[in-house]
């Protein structure tokens, strides 16, 4: 399967798959995720996983969840995008989207494309 392309996505609705749900912790690295944290489905991400993505707008633990894509963090210093999945589409500003990533990105160096 070819990369794809995460830029592709932005304005567009998607079904994110979450596994990684609001309130659970990384198997890893041990920090817990502020917000459903999952993938989209058949697609490819540069590590080779499907592409990542972040729900905004949903308080609750979910499976899966219908969003529109409002954003996407580019990692300078990783090749793994994250789109930005607004469950209502409504709009957040960088500055919301950085602090209610932070949790996880802060790790990263990124820039968001809108």
């Amino acid at each position: 399967m070819e990369r794809t392309n995460a830029k592709d996505y932005l304005g567009k609705e998607v079904t994110v798959k979450i596994d990684r749900p609001l309130g659970s912790r990384h198997p890893k690295h041990g920090f817990m995720y502020l917000l459903n944290y999952g993938f989209i489905p058949n697609t490819k991400s540069g590590d080779g996983e499907e592409l990542d993505a972040y729900v905004l707008g949903e308080f609750e633990p979910v499976d899966e969840i219908k969003g529109t894509v409002i954003a996407v963090i580019q990692r300078i210093n990783d090749d793994d995008d994250k789109l930005i999945v607004s469950k209502n589409g409504k709009v957040y500003s960088d500055e919301a989207i950085k602090a209610l990533t932070e949790f996880q990105e802060q790790y990263f160096k990124s820039i968001i494309i809108k």
